[in-house]
């Protein structure tokens, strides 16, 4: 999003960006001091950029720097809920208001609308999608959800707090889908007592002051303060399918 309205201005094109979180989008929401992997790449108005393995923070500096040095139309906090297709171009309609354009340009990606449990108690406000500041749980009786590298990092810096117990819970028996250096960090955890690891396990019930769990058919009942899901997110493919993009499914996947 930050590129394409980098090479609108670089084009002197009239543009909005619309953003329905806030600037960085998830990036923003990962936990403080998380490393963020990218790959080198060439922005309009800036250049190539030479970031290999940077920290949260500073790519934040960096993009809000590009937002206020080129002055960028973002609006943020602000959803699009349908774009239709007129004579002259495309009616869009947001959650605050309306707008027409001769153009178009989809930069979203799939995070935006977590992937829920679907469980009792999920609703509590202890429940949540994403861990920003491991620091606020110390002492406090944690459990994740999850085998991607979110949940492997979430939890193993919920373990590094003070007085911080923590259980991370997956459905499958291996963290297949982790960097490597994730799933070494969770299994040093783990072996030193600092982290206890549920595979083939299932969240069954989530209450005001414990979580119920069933692993490997076994069920139990463990003490809990909060719970963070990273289960990934929901594509997209409802509102593309509105707004007249055909999706193609191969091999079990879109």
């Amino acid at each position: 999003g930050i590129s394409a309205s980098l090479g609108a201005v670089e084009k002197g094109l009239r543009y909005c960006t619309i953003e329905q979180d806030t600037m960085g989008g998830t990036v923003a929401h990962y936990p403080r001091g998380k490393l963020v992997m990218t790959a080198p790449a060439i922005l309009p108005l800036i250049g190539k950029t030479k970031f290999g393995e940077v920290r949260k923070e500073e790519l934040l500096e960096f993009w809000s720097d590009a937002v206020d040095t080129y002055d960028l139309n973002i609006r943020y906090q602000e959803q699009i809920l349908s774009i239709v297709e007129t004579d002259t171009g495309f009616l869009i309609q947001s959650s605050q208001r309306s707008y027409r354009a001769r153009k178009v340009l989809l930069t979203i990606g799939r995070r935006g609308t977590p992937r829920t449990l679907d469980v009792i108690g999920e609703d509590l406000a202890k429940v949540a999608y994403r861990l920003n500041d491991a620091g606020e749980f110390q002492g406090k009786h944690m459990l994740v959800v999850g085998g991607g590298d979110s949940a492997l990092e979430a939890a193993c810096s919920l373990a590094e707090q003070p007085g911080t117990t923590v259980t991370l819970s997956y459905r499958g028996d291996a963290f297949s889908r982790a960097r490597q250096k994730n799933r070494d960090r969770v299994e040093s955890m783990a072996a030193a007592g600092n982290l206890n690891v549920l595979l083939n396990s299932k969240v069954n019930a989530i209450d005001e002051g414990s979580v119920t769990i069933t692993a490997d058919n076994d069920h139990c009942r463990i003490d809990n303060d909060g719970v963070i899901i990273c289960a990934g997110g929901i594509l997209p493919t409802g509102f593309l399918g509105e707004i007249g993009i055909r999706v193609e499914r191969k091999f079990g996947t879109r």
